[in-house]
């Protein structure tokens, strides 16, 4: 069972924002009091954070699919809905972020680093939110956004400024276990270190920390044995310790030929520009020439560090069992290690320029693209508003959906389809290419609001259309009785005149 991963394919989901709500207002003698619908909560996003306590990526390999809480929705009496919880993950420090294409989102680095890796959906507004002068009782709410969903890569490249880097038994981690306080697992076969170890060594009045890469072979750099899995620990290493085994009995092997072999497996390896890392051939090397106990190990050590020191490397002869020459080691490591802290103090770092792109008088925010597929020509609105819109609309309400028609409308949806050539009956798709909605399109769509009961946004019983003051009343109550009262005069008068006749008389 694994207990070390360093790269991880995670799957994570922001939470989706809750639905706004259609509410009327309902009080003892008002029982039409207005709309009183709440909004609808954000999702939750998900956080990729440092964790000081966090040493592996193992709990997202068992777990790979992560989703953020979704926001609740909305309800009458102007209650808006909860917002949804953010999903923290936490991550060990070194940790890069990548995305489905390769190319890196953040390098947390430092204890307080962290990214958005997907942002919760914005909740829907309810109809309290919605109402206007013009449109008083809206019968809708809109729909809360889907949150975020994509895939991420997790690769963790270890903090260390010392790498100790060598064939498999060549002594990295025995040296580790002498100049430091880990206790990595050490035995007499190959690829006995499957993790990479860290430890901390104190030279004097200087600390640094030293790390035991697992064991390289020809063509680690192509894949083969455990060497690419764990060469990006090197990346951020500032010195790169040769630890050549001078006591080996395989055929073919020797402290120059282990050393070449090596070398060209770190000049193949390709570091990741977009970090800003200097390939590992460029590095500070030494070369410490191993388990110098040994008899014919030490004469082996002693022949060949002339030659080495004539391509400008500098050769310590140690034996981690008998613990000699690790002093003048750990100081010359502590002596490099401060250079490349000074040079790196040193350096100019440019500080980010800010560029503000202030939005063009014209732009409207979307654009209209003519499209010609298998299926007929047809038309595609994108644009981050129009998209949003859409996604928004509850299409089984025809007064949301004359809501949408009024929104695009206002911002110039339809006369941009007619600039492109549409005309009544052609298909308009709005939204990107694997999820959009698509339209029978109807050049009069925003004046569909007469096929509804009533002015769109309008209750008829809400509105006071024909009330009639108090003076109205009279003067229509006296009216009335004064059209009686000449009705029965005139009646009166023609009984007088032998005029009126019964239901009973003839004509």
């Amino acid at each position: 069972m694994a207990t070390f991963v360093d790269r991880v394919v995670l799957h994570v989901s922001a939470g989706n924002g809750g639905h706004g709500v259609a509410s009327v207002k309902r009080e003892k003698f008002k029982p039409l009091g207005g709309p009183d619908g709440g909004n609808g909560g954000r999702g939750g996003s998900v956080v990729v954070a440092v964790d000081p306590q966090a040493t592996t990526l193992l709990d997202y390999h068992h777990t790979p699919h992560r989703r953020a809480e979704n926001g609740r929705p909305g309800a009458g009496d102007e209650r808006n809905g909860a917002d949804g919880a953010d999903l923290v993950l936490p991550v060990p420090e070194g940790t890069v972020v990548k995305d489905g294409n390769g190319d890196v989102v953040a390098d947390l680095v430092g204890h307080d680093a962290s990214v958005v890796l997907a942002r919760g959906g914005r909740g829907g507004l309810g109809n309290k939110a919605l109402a206007s002068a013009r449109r008083k009782a809206p019968g809708f709410a809109l729909l809360g956004e889907p949150g975020e969903d994509l895939d991420v890569v997790l690769e963790l490249k270890s903090l260390a400024d010392v790498a100790l880097i060598g064939f498999p038994s060549a002594g990295k981690s025995s040296l580790v276990s002498v100049v430091s306080a880990a206790k990595p697992k050490i035995a007499d076969y190959p690829f006995t270190t499957l993790v990479p170890n860290l430890g901390v060594v104190t030279a004097g009045s200087a600390r640094f920390t030293i790390a035991d890469v697992p064991g390289l072979i020809p063509g680690a750099s192509e894949g083969k044995g455990l060497g690419l899995e764990f060469l990006r620990h090197v990346e951020r290493c500032s010195v790169l310790v040769h630890v050549v085994d001078c006591a080996t009995l395989e055929p073919g092997r020797d402290p120059l030929t282990d050393l070449d072999v090596i070398e060209a497996e770190l000049s193949a390896y390709v570091t990741d520009d977009s970090l800003g890392g200097r390939p590992l051939s460029e590095r500070t090397r030494i070369v410490v020439l191993n388990k110098a106990d040994v008899p014919e190990a030490r004469d082996l050590a002693e022949m060949v560090r002339p030659m080495l020191e004539e391509r400008g490397l500098e050769v310590f002869v140690v034996s981690a069992v008998a613990h000699t020459g690790l002093k003048e080691l750990t100081f010359a490591l502590a002596r490099h290690v401060a250079e490349a802290r000074a040079e790196l103090e040193a350096a100019v770092v440019e500080r980010p320029r800010i560029v503000v792109r202030p939005k063009a008088v014209d732009d409207s925010g979307f654009h209209v693209r003519r499209e010609n597929t298998s299926d007929g020509e047809l038309f595609r609105v994108l644009g981050e508003r129009p998209t949003r819109w859409v996604r928004q609309t509850d299409f089984s309400n025809d007064e949301a959906v004359g809501y949408l028609a009024d929104r695009l409308s206002r911002l110039g949806v339809e006369e941009a389809l007619l600039k492109a050539g549409a005309v009544a009956g052609s298909t308009v798709l709005i939204g990107p290419e694997d999820n959009a909605v698509v339209f029978d399109w109807e050049p009069t769509m925003s004046s569909g609001a007469e096929l509804l009961s009533g002015p769109r946004g309008t209750d008829v019983r809400l509105e006071d259309y024909g009330r009639k003051t108090r003076g109205e009343k009279r003067e229509e109550f006296h009216a009335r009785k004064d059209a009686q009262t000449a009705a029965r005069d005139e009646l009166a008068a023609e009984r007088r005149a032998g005029q009126w006749s019964g239901p009973d008389s003839e004509d």
